[in-house]
């Protein structure tokens, strides 16, 4: 059994600024962290190893520095890490990175069979949920969505059950393998990571491949191939604070009262 997760360098969400000038994301004002929901597919990747045995393997496109990520992920106990990586990837929409993608695991194939490709539901930064799909649509084969359990695999049969989160309740899905699949991060919780794979990411190097690694067609990556265009991103704009009623209980229940018919005739006219 053999898995490949890809995954994501992200910046934290949680510290992110914007830049007033340029409208645009402040990368270099937050630290950078695997995508959420990529290490619930690695998590869950391991977890299925464990227990069929096999193993894990992940892919990351990104600037060098995403050798991080990487390494997180053998950590996790993942054993080979593959990144994709060069300027002309630079500007790439998610219809782009999921062909960079597809094409470095077409490469991985070819070296050695896939039976399952794991994707994070949805990265935090773009929060588009485009790219896992896109993959299973260059690679074509199966894709399940919304993934929140994994009932069984069969390798002698070689199909996958699966739970896919849906807005009332889920459905189970049967699907054959190779098959690709999202993951939600209900799947799991992460576990402690053991003293031995922190010392076994710490000395381990991803193998980096470039464009020409690939043998792919410049003109679907990078600006050229992304017909999405971002013309302004803004924050939202900031709410404003409460009204404090003054006066006795008596008092600002009389007023309360007052606002809330007044709001509610307003709405009725």
């Amino acid at each position: 059994m053999h898995i490949l997760v890809c995954v994501k360098q992200v910046p934290d969400t949680t510290e992110i600024k914007m830049n007033p000038k340029t409208n645009t994301l402040d990368r270099s004002s937050a630290p950078t962290i695997l995508n959420p929901y990529d290490a619930h597919a690695v998590e869950e990747a391991v977890k299925i190893k464990n227990q069929l045995g096999g193993k894990v393997s992940v892919l990351s496109m990104g600037p060098l520095q995403a050798q991080e990520v990487i390494k997180k992920c053998i950590e996790m106990g993942a054993e080979e890490g593959y990144l994709l990586s060069d300027r002309s990837f630079s500007g790439s929409d998610t219809l782009a990175t999921s062909y960079i993608l597809s094409m470095g695991i077409k490469k991985i194939m070819a070296m050695d069979s896939v039976d399952m490709v794991f994707c994070g539901k949805q990265a935090i930064d773009g929060d588009t949920a485009q790219v896992g799909p896109g993959i299973a649509c260059r690679l074509g084969i199966p894709q399940l969505t919304y993934v929140e359990k994994i009932n069984s695999v069969d390798i002698e049969k070689n199909v996958v059950v699966i739970h896919r989160k849906m807005d009332r309740g889920y459905e189970v899905v049967q699907a054959h393998l190779p098959c690709l699949m999202t993951i939600e991060k209900s799947i799991n919780e992460l576990t402690y990571v053991p003293l031995k794979n922190m010392i076994n990411a710490a000395r381990y190097q991803p193998i980096v491949w470039n464009i020409s690694d690939l043998e792919a067609d410049l003109t679907k990556m990078g600006l050229k191939g992304s017909p999405t265009l971002v013309r302004k991103v803004f924050p939202p704009p900031q709410r404003p604070g409460g009204e404090l009623l003054q006066g006795t209980i008596d008092e600002a229940v009389d007023t309360l009262v007052h606002k809330l018919k007044g709001g509610i005739l307003s709405c009725q006219s």
